[in-house]
């Protein structure tokens, strides 16, 4: 089992919805965070939660999200595909803060600040000039 972690990449999101923000509401955009599994092939796997630690609580984060991937490159596919930047167009806005963490390799990468995590996840996106 432990043979077939190896390579695969690990997304960690913490997040806090926006006040204002209904509990169905949550419960969609999670159901939406969830199906991207079923659209997106590279991703393997999604689970989420409560932030339940007393340290993140105190920075204000009230959900976990972990996706896992076969591959980095399966995590520039997953960023660029249609279902993946349309579930982000909906589901950011909803957010007053995050931290996102990877690991791939057994090496981390955390982000706190939004526009540090795209433009992460623009580094990550294959150059177009390299697809042809």
């Amino acid at each position: 089992m432990e043979e077939e972690a190896k390579g695969g990449v690990k997304n960690v999101l913490l997040a806090k919805f926006k006040e204002g923000t209904s509990d169905s509401q949550i419960d969609q955009l999670i159901q939406g965070y969830a199906n991207l599994v079923n659209l997106i092939d590279p991703m393997k796997s999604f689970h989420w939660g409560h932030e339940l630690s007393i340290e993140k609580q105190l920075e204000g984060y009230t959900h976990v999200f972990e996706t896992t991937f076969e591959s980095v490159e399966g995590v520039a596919e997953y960023i660029a595909h249609p279902a993946h930047l349309d579930f982000a167009n909906l589901f950011l806005p909803n957010l007053e803060q995050l931290s996102f963490s990877s690991t791939a390799d057994q090496q981390v990468i955390t982000k706190k600040n939004p526009s540090e995590i795209q433009v992460m996840m623009m580094e990550l996106l294959p150059d177009p000039k390299d697809q042809s």
